[in-house]
């Protein structure tokens, strides 16, 4: 590739969709919002309600207190459980501190954990297939700790270990890599050919059509931007699917400041998607950016239209005031 600056003539960029918000991110942003109106700041929300810093830093704003553990929750207080899920232990705790929380967990984690309960019953070892240190996978192995062994990726394969090579069954986090967990599985089925799958996909639905939608115009991509914080799983796996799928370069970008214009160098044609938690403010910010250095050409590259909605969390949706339930 050339790395002189072309001109205007020729220089486009494709937008991927679906992109940014999805149901679950959605729902949980709306229920710190709705918790601050219902029950007045501070809100306190255990860890990151969604892996943006934007998103965090505008609900801070708002009145929302983010901490760590519930432990840094003064009693009575309210608390939102993230996106990500927590595990039985971190409930436990809340009851004692007689705290008032609302659970913000993605349904479609929800899913994961009553599937890791059930088989947890049947008395199968459990393979999940994860990123270590991940919210959600600690909230996930939490509800079985003595079922769940983590795999991190096909190098884990090697020294996983199993009582019973015949009651064996994988579940995964829900924002990972599809091709990367279909390779892990792939290892993990060598070594225990009686692997079971889990009843339905645990990778979730919007992980799945950003990675289509950025495979899909990747060949074409001189260069994709990935709108994304570097601690959102979902965000990391587009940029590594981008290159796997064919672009030249592909980079993560918080916002459209972080983009440096070196990587503009002999390039043409720009691919842009976000990930799950990004507001289309950011999104929209980066093509400004690119127009106004000549990048003004947009087409979408549509690959699935979205229209999942999740309601409310029950104990919010109860003391909100009738006319602000959704």
């Amino acid at each position: 590739m050339s790395t002189e600056h072309p001109g205007e003539q020729g220089l486009r960029v494709l937008l991927a969709k679906p992109r940014g918000y999805c149901a679950g991110v959605d729902r949980a942003v709306v229920a710190v919002e709705k918790a601050l109106e219902t029950y007045g700041a501070p809100v306190y929300v255990r860890k990151e309600i969604v892996h943006n810093r934007h998103v965090v830093n505008t609900l801070a704003e708002r009145g929302a207190v983010f901490v760590e553990e519930t432990d840094q929750v003064p009693e009575g207080a309210t608390v939102v459980f993230s996106a990500h899920g927590v595990s039985p232990a971190v409930h436990a705790e809340a009851a004692a501190r007689e705290l008032r929380t609302v659970d913000a967990t993605c349904p479609l984690v929800t899913k994961v954990h009553q599937e890791a309960k059930r088989f947890a019953r049947d008395d199968y070892d459990i393979l999940l297939i994860g990123h270590e240190g991940h919210e959600e996978v600690e909230g996930t192995a939490g509800e079985a700790p003595e079922h769940v062994q983590l795999v991190d990726g096909p190098s884990a394969v090697a020294g996983v270990t199993v009582r019973d090579p015949e009651k064996v069954i994988w579940l995964s986090q829900t924002t990972l890599s599809v091709d990367e967990t279909l390779e892990t599985v792939r290892a993990l089925r060598e070594r225990f050919p009686s692997l079971a799958d889990p009843p339905s996909d645990d990778i979730c639905y919007a992980t799945q059509n950003r990675q289509v939608a950025v495979k899909q115009m990747a060949p074409e991509c001189d260069l994709v931007l990935v709108v994304g914080s570097r601690n959102s799983s979902n965000s990391v796996r587009l940029v590594e699917v981008a290159l796997q799928a064919g672009a030249d370069d592909a980079h993560l970008v918080d916002h459209a400041g972080e983009i440096d214009e070196a990587w503009l160098a002999g390039v043409r044609t720009v691919g842009v998607t976000s990930g799950a938690s990004v507001p289309e403010i950011l999104v929209g910010d980066v093509l400004h950016w690119l127009a106004d250095r000549g990048w003004a050409e947009v087409e979408e590259i549509t690959t699935a239209n979205e229209k999942l909605t999740f309601s409310l969390p029950r104990e919010l949706k109860r003391d909100m005031a009738p006319q602000s339930v959704r």
